[in-house]
């Protein structure tokens, strides 16, 4: 069973591949996770949730990790594809922080502003205020076959617990 989160990360990558699956593959390697197992989770950061930059994101080889995200591939050179990602959290701590996802052909700046607003109208419709809005976006021009990929990562302690730092790999996907 996985723990309930302790900690977030915002985590992109982009890359060519030699099928649109190679690429999506290689994506998350340029995203620091591609040697894990993701779970596509709907959008909930619970509450109390800290902050780690992607740098220093470590998960095990192999491990089962809870990533909310927005990923495209495309196989039309020259195109302009992106994923943002944003989270929205609002001014009481005991609840929960709300994620929204958006892919689309063209840039990231435009990719960011929709989801932006999607967190910022997913928390009003909770009836709740927003304090803070943080959001990711990559976009890449694609030369054959192309992918972006823009995420929040979901951990905890407990599950870092479980695991030696041999399993452990570094953002290149190296073993430390």
């Amino acid at each position: 069973m996985i723990a309930t989160p302790t900690t977030y990360a915002f985590v992109s990558g982009a890359s060519e591949g030699f099928t649109p699956l190679n690429a999506f593959d290689a994506a998350l390697l340029d995203a620091g996770i591609g040697n894990t197992n993701l779970i596509k989770i709907s959008s909930i950061v619970p509450p109390g949730c800290r902050e780690v930059a992607s740098r220093d994101l470590r998960l095990p080889a192999g491990a089962l990790v809870p990533v909310a995200y927005a990923s495209m591939q495309s196989d039309i050179p020259g195109s302009i594809i992106c994923a943002a990602i944003a989270a929205a959290w609002s001014n009481d701590s005991g609840r929960p922080g709300l994620v929204m996802e958006y892919h689309a052909h063209g840039h990231r700046e435009d990719a960011e502003a929709i989801v932006r607003s999607m967190a910022e109208e997913g928390i009003k419709s909770r009836g709740w205020q927003v304090d803070r809005i943080q959001s990711a976006s990559i976009d890449y021009r694609v030369q054959k076959i192309g992918a972006v990929f823009a995420g929040v990562v979901l951990w905890s302690k407990q599950d870092e617990d479980r695991y030696s730092s041999a399993d452990f790999v570094d953002n290149s996907g190296s073993q430390e």
